[in-house]
């Protein structure tokens, strides 16, 4: 069970021991209490129609409860009595074998970071309270304390009755200093104080204990009469979690309160600016995981040194924000990474399991998933993304060039890969482009629209009836192809005027749109839509067994670091990807890695930040004059074929 960045005020003071004089101490052993109450009522209530037939079986051996009306009362009691004794013993038994949500986790051992243990046991005992039982390493900004002494957790458990184990966040590790990290930990071993006071601990457990079961209908393959009784026992799990209120919430809040309290006497100068240092330690992790990981994870490769790319990327950072300057000048001091043996290999480690979790990619490098040093980024991420993209880009243009349309099959032979082909097809005139994908005008992905249908095996007239026979005739509507096609649509539809008094759908700033890049980036779309639907399936049919990263919303990963990209936006990094293809080809422009934006393009040894508002307003509104004034004077030539992946 997961207990926050919190501690508690527990310590042996004076003979009594138990918990220490803090006010968050004393609150959350009330709110303990509270909960406990609620397990004493429902084993109340479980008991109760037992104790009421043991009353009447006695009243008749007295001589007192005799006759047929007794006899009767007996029999129905007793058979209350044995149906809610055996509904209870399976709920408890549910709940006491409920597998929790298990945390994937990089295990430190002592003779794998003998220094931070030892660092850790030095903090323990200043703070009072007993040490964690085992240390471990999580790829995130955040550090807590977790009970492991449920068998789910495997070679990763502890006995049951040892303190939990400590949980770091590997970032953690490679930004602070040792001085800070014990300053930020300090709150955190607080906390297993309250790990060793009976109604807490018991408390946890109970809670802990509902909250798996109630997710126990989830599990898959239960059948059709284990899964009524899972429904059945998830229904007293939520009763009794609605009973426990908030008293669960409040007596975790309590211990953090109990444990701040407690952290004061530790460095409690130095925690001040550490906390400053997880701010910006979560700001710079989750930048490196959006704009430099997310990248290189979607072509198959996993930086093996993220956590020292957090120190390269918040550098970068205090050196742009005037207001993170003289966070660098930290640097000389001595980094937490220096207490483990070999932060090289928990640093592989640590990326391989943030990929896992954000990615959802496999559990081990191969062919298709292997690592990626930094310095061989440019080259094996950057550079195939952009030819990727290029590749992807002129294929759905090939394939509107050649599908069906009002000018019958074949009305535009595939071109070379080239950036002019682009730029005239974007600026190309409604009406005159040929055929294009179909999709809505708005350019988002992911939709489900009654106007475009893709991978069917069916077509539909313009009547609207399904026919396998050869393309539809040209009209409004020309839906679903082959899965081996793009759907088209002509560009001449006529347009349905507003009334003057309708609400404009899009905004004033909307109102240039370019008809055609919205077709293509609806066919676009659907082409990324089916790559990933085709990669997904890989890595389901090559991950194995995934057992250990479920948890009760489902397995991992849970959901994905970005918003889904609208069509637009799509087309526009596309776009961008061509013309970053020509520049490496025809100038001296080479891929390169920003470490806080990404990849980037570098033009005489510039990031050339000004590309991205050109292209926009070649995708958005066919204005191809910017991004033509670029290339004239970076030397591109659009003309010249392009090297694809």
């Amino acid at each position: 069970m997961r207990y926050g960045v919190s501690g508690s005020g527990f310590g042996n003071h004076g003979s009594g021991g138990g918990l220490g004089d803090e006010w968050g101490a004393r609150a959350a052993r009330s709110r303990a209490l509270a909960v406990l109450r609620v397990r004493g009522r429902a084993l109340g209530a479980a008991v109760l129609p037992a104790a009421v037939a043991v009353v009447l079986y006695a009243g008749e051996v007295t001589g007192h409860f005799t006759g047929t009306g007794w006899t009767t009362a007996r029999w129905i009691v007793t058979v209350l009595a044995v149906l809610v004794l055996l509904a209870a013993g399976a709920v408890a038994l549910v709940v006491a074998r409920a597998r929790p949500a298990v945390t994937p986790t990089v295990e430190l051992s002592e003779t794998a970071a003998p220094d931070l243990h030892r660092l850790v046991r030095e903090l323990a005992d200043r703070l009072d309270v007993p040490a964690p039982s085992a240390i471990a390493l999580t790829p995130d900004c955040d550090s807590w304390l977790e009970d492991r002494s449920h068998p789910a957790y495997g070679a990763a458990a502890v006995p049951a009755g040892t303190a939990p184990v400590l949980v770091i966040g590997s970032p953690f590790l490679w930004w602070m200093r040792v001085g800070e990290l014990r300053a930020v930990l300090a709150p955190v071993v607080a906390g297993t104080g309250p790990a060793a006071d009976p109604d807490i601990a018991a408390a946890r457990r109970f809670v802990r204990g509902l909250d798996a079961a109630a997710a126990v209908p989830r599990d898959p393959g239960l059948g059709p009469l284990r899964g009524l009784g899972a429904r059945g026992v998830g229904r007293v799990a939520r009763l009794l979690l609605r009973a426990c209120g908030s008293h669960p919430a409040e007596m975790e809040r309590g211990v953090a309160v109990a444990g701040s309290e407690r952290a004061q006497a530790v460095d409690h100068g130095a925690r001040i600016v550490a906390q400053e240092q997880v701010g910006l330690a979560y700001a710079g992790w989750d930048r490196l995981l959006t704009r430099v990981a997310l990248p290189a994870w979607r072509m198959g490769r996993w930086p093996a040194r993220l956590d020292a790319g957090v120190v390269a990327a918040l550098t970068e950072l205090s050196r742009r924000d005037r207001l993170a300057e003289g966070f660098s000048s930290r640097l000389g001091d001595r980094p937490a990474c220096d207490l483990l043996e070999e932060p090289g290999a928990v640093d592989e480690a640590a990326s391989l399991l943030a990929a896992r979790l954000f990615h959802g990619g496999p559990a081990e490098p191969g062919p298709d998933w292997a690592p990626v040093e930094w310095s061989r980024y440019p080259e094996e991420v950057v550079d195939r993304t952009w030819r990727a993209d290029a590749a992807r880009l002129h294929d759905v243009l090939d394939r509107l060039a050649t599908a069906p349309g009002p000018g019958g099959p074949g009305d535009g032979a595939p071109e070379g890969p080239t950036l002019t082909r682009v730029l005239t097809h974007l600026t190309a005139p409604p009406g005159t482009g040929g055929t294009l994908g179909t999709g809505g005008t708005d350019g988002t992905t992911g939709t489900d629209s009654t106007d475009s249908t893709f991978g069917t095996d069916s077509t539909l007239d313009t009547a609207g009836t399904e026919s396998t026979g050869g393309p539809a005739e040209p009209g409004p509507r020309d839906l679903a192809p082959p899965a081996d096609e793009l759907p088209v649509v002509p560009l001449d539809l006529p347009a349905v005027p507003l009334e003057e008094d309708a609400d404009d759908p899009y905004d004033d700033e909307d109102e240039a749109r370019n008809p055609v890049a919205d077709a293509l980036a609806a066919a676009l779309s659907a082409q990324v839509a089916r790559e990933d639907a085709e990669r997904e399936a890989r890595l389901a049919a090559t991950a194995g067994d995934r057992s250990g990263f479920t948890g009760p919303d489902g397995p991992w990963p849970l959901g994905p670091l970005l918003p889904p990209r609208t069509g637009r936006d799509l087309l526009a990094d596309h776009v961008t990807a061509l013309v970053c293809c020509a520049a490496v080809d025809t100038t001296g422009a080479v891929p390169g890695l920003d470490w806080l934006d990404g990849p980037a393009l570098l033009v005489g040894g510039e990031r050339a930040a000004d590309l991205g508002p050109r292209v926009l307003a070649l995708v958005e509104e066919g204005d191809p004059a910017p991004l033509r004034a670029w290339l004239s004077t970076t030397g591109v030539r659009p003309e010249k074929p392009v090297r694809l992946l």
